[in-house]
């Protein structure tokens, strides 16, 4: 019998994806945690932190399931851009990131429950390239308008109007929206969870 499966997320885009393979979480369980950068903190042992944090924040409640966490940060190759929380950081996020190159890291971490403490730890990181068009002020202003970038980092959601705006993507396009399907469903075939494809 297959171990209950736990999304430690409250993103509707990352339980989207998980449908997509054929995954249904038994539980959907937001994961309250401190998701500011620490001083210094390099970029890619951030989000990788963030996914580890979200998954052992549902972990400690939860002991005999498997832990589902994921985190995705838009960034240069110094640069972190934050989620966009009103019109202007949304607004600020584009026009900076207008005509250029960005990276889109996402990084998933799988604990599974075993006999002994620690759990298993399983985790990948998946960056993708993307870069967006040259954007006129009319387009950011129209694109603000739809409201799609509330909560997303970089200030916009690939899944949605903004896909107009990528002029190119070189990578995993599910990473970009928030879960990387290959290497997720890598992990959940080690744990057990995913059923085999096909009707």
């Amino acid at each position: 019998m297959a171990p209950k499966l736990i999304l430690a997320s409250q993103s509707p885009r990352r339980l989207d994806l998980l449908a997509q393979i054929g995954i249904v979480p038994d539980e959907v369980i937001p994961a309250h945690i401190d998701e500011r950068r620490q001083k210094s903190e390099p970029l890619l042992a951030f989000v990788d932190r963030l996914a580890r944090e979200k998954a052992e924040f549902v972990a400690q409640s939860h002991a005999n399931a498997v832990i589902l966490g994921a985190d995705t940060i838009v960034h240069t190759k110094a640069h972190h851009f934050d989620k966009a929380n009103t019109r202007a950081e949304a607004a600020a996020h584009l026009h900076a990131l207008s005509g250029r190159r960005h990276r889109v890291t996402t990084s998933v971490c799988l604990l599974v429950p075993v006999t002994e403490e620690p759990r298993a730890r399983l985790s990948r990181r998946v960056t993708s390239i993307v870069k967006l068009k040259r954007l006129s002020d009319a387009e950011i202003e129209g694109y603000l308008t739809t409201r799609e970038w509330e909560g997303k980092a970089g200030g916009y959601a690939i899944q949605g109007c903004a896909a107009r705006f990528v002029a190119n993507l070189s990578g995993s396009y599910s990473a970009v929206v928030g879960l990387p399907l290959y290497e997720t469903s890598n992990l959940l075939q080690s744990a057990n969870i995913l059923p085999p494809a096909g009707p």
